[in-house]
């Protein structure tokens, strides 16, 4: 495993485990499998209904409570100060936690505009060690323009939809410059047409990888970290097997060519619903 070191030192797995749309049925048996492949980090939020199922995984796997590195968020409705100080605390409940080692903002959701406050009651939380380090998710340049501005504290990690096809090159110059670590959902654009790419496909032949390792590699060698899911056990064992092979610059080059802005999901400025 690498490993990122966020600006206040904490080190987090440049490799992790999402479970964004993983059922409830399916979150246990498939964060377990994820942590006996190796995985170290895993990726919830109270939104995805399965932080009492990751939880319990963990408690399964009876591993030491400082090897796991555990990030989860706080969902638009409960934006607002005291809001989000109760949100941490019911996640620590079904989490079955003292403390996280993540906790980020879903959504800036500017329309109702409780992104600085929410964010300031984050800067509590990690004062009270109930998380080592706080961030946001789907926040444009604008959006942590106003937190820089605004906090005392920067955010250590932006984690946003990024992959071949929305390679968010901008973003990502703008937060290494900040010293902000970009994180990267959806990195496999869900399985969707990007790993069937010629480009992506070539690379892969050559080196006896699948799509899907070519682009997770691409992320690592670009410096974001990546958290790709899936609830099947031969692709969670597949996506960690990233660490035998590495881009050249051209292959690197090619990649970030393929770049066309397109979305899976929402705009940030337009996501506004609770």
């Amino acid at each position: 495993m690498e490993f990122m070191t966020l600006h206040n030192g904490v080190q987090m797995p440049q490799l992790g485990f999402g479970v964004w749309q993983v059922k409830e049925n399916e979150a246990v048996p498939a964060v377990t499998k994820a942590i006996e492949v190796g995985y170290r980090s895993i990726d919830t939020a109270a939104i995805y209904g399965n932080e009492r199922q990751v939880g319990e995984a963990i408690q399964k796997s009876g591993l030491p409570r400082e090897e796991l590195f555990i990030t989860t968020k706080v969902w638009n409705a409960d934006q607002g100060y005291e809001n989000t100080l109760k949100a941490m605390d019911e996640s620590l409940e079904k989490l079955g936690l003292d403390y996280v080692d993540l906790y980020l903002i879903h959504w800036p959701t500017p329309e109702f505009d409780q992104y600085v406050e929410t964010y300031k009651a984050l800067e509590q939380l990690q004062k009270d060690g109930k998380t080592k380090a706080i961030g946001v998710c789907n926040f444009d340049q604008e959006h942590l323009q106003r937190l820089l501005n605004e906090c005392d504290v920067k955010p250590a990690v932006n984690q946003v939809e990024c992959h071949p096809y929305l390679a968010q090159h901008e973003l990502k110059e703008f937060c290494r410059e900040q010293g902000i670590l970009i994180e990267a959902w959806s990195p496999l654009m869900q399985g969707g047409e990007v790993l069937k790419d010629d480009v992506i496909q070539s690379i892969a032949e050559k080196y006896g990888k699948t799509g899907a390792q070519v682009v997770i590699r691409w992320h690592l060698q670009s410096g974001s970290v990546v958290i790709p899911k899936s609830v099947t056990p031969h692709r969670i064992e597949e996506n960690f097997d990233v660490f035998d092979f590495e881009l050249n610059t051209e292959e690197m080059n090619q990649i970030n060519s393929l770049d066309r802005g397109e979305r899976k999901g929402p705009k940030p400025a337009e996501m506004n619903h609770r």
